[in-house]
Parts: C-alpha cells; sequence; structure tokens
C-alpha cells in the first residue's frame, strides 16, 4: 500500500494567519482596557473634584443665613448679586447670591475649571 504525502504548507500559512489575528486582536483588547481604565480614573477623580465642591458651595450657603454677605469673602456687582468663588484642584464653582429683605436666592451656580492645550499635534489646522 502506498502512502499518500500530507502537505501542511496551506494548513501552516493559515495557522500563522490566524496566529498572528489573534495577537494583534489581543494587544489591541489590553490596550483599548487600559486606555479605559485611565479614563475612568480620570473621570472618577473629576466627580470626586465636583462633588466636593458642591458639599463646599452647601456648607457656603448654610453659613450665609448665619451672617451678613459684606462681612464674608463676597464680591458685590452693584445689581443687588454678591458672588463668590471656591476652588478645589483647578475646579471652580461659581455662585451668585441675591440679598432681599432677609431672604438669599441663588441666581447662578457655574463649575467651571481652567482649560490649556498641552502641545501641538503635528500638522493640525489651527483655524487661521
Amino acid at each position: 500500500m502506498k502512502q499518500v504525502p500530507v502537505k501542511l504548507g496551506p494548513l501552516a500559512l493559515l495557522l500563522t494567519v490566524i496566529s498572528i489575528c489573534l495577537t494583534v486582536l489581543a494587544i489591541l483588547s489590553f490596550t483599548t482596557a487600559r486606555a479605559d481604565s485611565r479614563l475612568a480614573e480620570k473621570y472618577a477623580e473629576t466627580v470626586q473634584t465636583r462633588y466636593a465642591l458642591e458639599a463646599r458651595g452647601q456648607e457656603f450657603l448654610a453659613d450665609l443665613y448665619e451672617s451678613d454677605p459684606s462681612l464674608m469673602d463676597m464680591e458685590w456687582d452693584g445689581q443687588g448679586v454678591w458672588w463668590t468663588t471656591l476652588e478645589l484642584s483647578g475646579a471652580r464653582l461659581r455662585i451668585g447670591v441675591k440679598a432681599s429683605g432677609g431672604e438669599y436666592t441663588v441666581v447662578a451656580w457655574r463649575h467651571d475649571r481652567e482649560w490649556s492645550q498641552d502641545e501641538l499635534i503635528g500638522n493640525l489646522w489651527l483655524g487661521d
């Protein structure tokens, strides 16, 4: 009986291509998961900072009801609104309070953060 030789050329090529594809997909999955983790940590830090500012803002309003706004560190804009700014880790909370007859109304409660561009990226068009 004569044996027929098994040709492994196409099969070896197919297994090599499959191995390369699986390796590339594994690397992409790992880098995506790591980037998602960094983004989630940054978001968690931002949320914690924002809630800490919210708590400080509420404490400020509680203190405001107990004292006169002119005695606190507030700015008067001349239109009946007292302004203060609370800062924490580069984030700011700007609060505007209008006083009328011993009662206070919050007219502004704005969160913002100073933004600066890190660096230019390649030859991107700057919009000029």
